[in-house]
């Protein structure tokens, strides 16, 4: 019993797993933002040509 409670307290594989989940949080909150900021843009680009093909 003494053995299979220090491997449980050695495994660390719980650990990683979240690890690697705040690091994909971490890049898709980025990603998110990023795109946020560049679709605003794109958005503005996208109205100006349309306001010069229309002319309204």
């Amino acid at each position: 019993m003494k053995n299979v409670l220090a491997r449980f307290m050695k495994d660390e594989s719980g650990a990683t797993a979240i690890e690697y989940g705040l690091i994909a949080a971490l890049i898709s909150i980025t990603i998110i933002t990023a795109a946020t900021s560049i679709g605003g843009g794109i958005k503005g680009k996208f109205e100006s040509v349309d306001t010069a093909i229309t002319g309204e």
